[in-house]
């Protein structure tokens, strides 16, 4: 049986919906703004979480959206035809076409979670797997210029401590030392996938020679390959993960070759039946999976958990708890790997 067809086939009964604004700065410098969808039946609540990057798409939900969700009884899948079918941004034109799966996203797993807690279940149950502790990385920047301070900052309190880091042009070859010199790199993500983010890397040759040589043993995450860039991955391929580029199994078979490892953002595929066919994708052909964030503020990073601890729970998941994303780090933070909840329900993991 296909993953999706144990969830799929879940009734769920919607009577009301809501929305609750969530805000917080960020070790990346930003304010992060994220909508908590929360959807009523039965005397339960499932929730799900819209990560939209824009502030005023968020603005734009909340003003707009009374009419979106639809009530009554029905399937999980019956609910997911009902929203792609459903305008979620009211006819407006988009900063990025990726935006429409980050909001999917929030409504289908709001309505698995009501799904599954209605049935008196959780994922784990529901998929006849079963939770295990999840091991986690901290995912940094490392500032304007670039400096060890952050990473000194998290060694202080966890020196056991995974990393996946993002290198820049402005990174040294004394930094890449120092860092490589820790032991705890885990995964280098080069954003040469982005377009028209904060956080765009151009393909610089010189830039991932360093990285490549400096970390023998670190995955790759994202390079953009080009005449000068793709043959230094010559017999590096392995090691090379895509995060931006997955959203469903026919980008994983469009890839430039067949991958060994690669990041899942829940939130990038849109629905729940596109990531668990991916992953079942990917463990049908041997790549490994990790699990990657998109610094959520509420219930989305639970549901990461959840699914990392049902698929991927040794790998270096980038799915640390909301605390290592503070500007200030707490004293003391959460270490790896996270005991799975004692008692779960729906798609959460308190």
């Amino acid at each position: 049986m296909a993953l999706y067809d144990r969830l799929g086939d879940l009734d769920v009964t919607i009577d009301d919906w809501d929305l609750d604004r969530r805000v917080r700065d960020t070790s990346s410098g930003f304010e992060r703004v994220t909508t908590v969808l929360s959807l009523h039946g039965d005397g339960e609540v499932g929730r799900g979480e819209d990560v939209i990057y824009e502030t005023d798409e968020h603005d734009a939900l909340i003003e707009t959206a009374p009419d979106l969700v639809p009530t009554g009884t029905m399937t999980h899948r019956e609910f997911a035809a009902r929203i792609d079918e459903t305008d979620l941004f009211f006819g407006r034109d988009l900063d990025r076409d990726a935006f429409r799966d980050y909001r999917r996203w929030g409504f289908e797993s709001a309505a698995l979670d009501l799904a599954l807690r209605q049935a008196d279940t959780d994922l784990a149950t529901a998929l006849d797997r079963e939770y295990e502790p999840v091991g986690f990385v901290a995912s940094t920047r490392l500032g304007d210029p670039p400096t060890f301070d952050r990473i000194d900052d998290f060694l202080d309190r966890n020196p056991d401590l995974g990393f996946k880091l993002d290198p820049t042009s402005e990174w040294s070859a004394d930094l890449i030392d120092r860092l490589a010199d820790t032991g705890r790199v885990r995964v280098l993500d080069l954003k040469g996938q982005y377009r028209g983010t904060s956080v765009d890397q151009s393909a610089d040759p010189d830039l991932y020679e360093r990285v490549i040589e400096g970390f023998p043993e670190a995955t790759i995450e994202d390079p953009a390959l080009t005449e000068d860039t793709r043959p230094l991955f010559d017999g590096h391929e392995d090691r090379v993960s895509w995060d931006a580029p997955i959203h469903g199994v026919e980008s994983v078979e469009s890839l430039p070759w067949e991958p060994s490892v690669l990041n899942i953002k829940p939130s990038r595929f849109g629905s729940v039946a596109s990531l668990l066919d991916t992953i079942e994708h990917c463990r049908e052909h041997e790549i490994t999976c990790y699990g990657g964030g998109q610094f959520e503020l509420d219930v989305g990073r639970e549901h990461l958990h959840a699914l990392a601890s049902v698929f991927y729970p040794d790998s270096s998941n980038d799915v640390a708890p909301r605390a290592y994303n503070d500007p200030d780090l707490a004293d003391e933070l959460p270490t790896s790997p996270l005991a799975p909840p004692a008692e779960p329900s729906g798609l959460g993991w308190r």
